[in-house]
């Protein structure tokens, strides 16, 4: 695991939410992105695109967040990436599942442009010594 994020692969299937949290994460926070717009496409692009985090939202068509992650963490060089799920589905015993999942952390919908690079750069750094 690098100990600097640069490449986040973002999986959100509503092109609005798409666009704000691109804008967020490429313009503010400077990260390198990879938007899918599902699952397969996901699986389709970690392997080449080789991210030092998966961003996954929950609730998604077909293929759901939770399957999404599992079928990651089964390629090769991503079984250990950090994932954040980003949801409204936020009460605790909810978060608390997701993180049973293999999640690091669970950031809310919506969520606020100016400081998603801020949350996602300090989960990464707390987390960092634990995975």
């Amino acid at each position: 695991m690098t100990s600097e994020l640069n490449k986040i692969l973002y999986v959100e299937d509503e092109p609005d939410i798409q666009a704000v949290a691109k804008i967020a994460l490429e313009a503010v926070g400077g990260f390198e992105l990879k938007v899918c717009s599902g699952g397969e496409e996901a699986i389709a692009a970690a392997s080449e695109f080789y991210p030092d985090l998966l961003l996954l939202d929950v609730m998604m068509p077909g293929m759901d967040g939770p399957t999404t992650l599992s079928e990651l963490r089964k390629l090769p060089g991503i079984e250990n990436v950090p994932a954040i799920f980003m949801t409204a589905k936020v009460q605790p015993q909810e978060v608390e599942h997701f993180k049973s999942l293999g999640v690091i952390e669970v950031i809310a919908k919506p969520f606020d442009p100016m400081t998603l690079a801020d949350n996602v750069r300090k989960v990464w750094s707390e987390n960092q010594g634990s995975a």
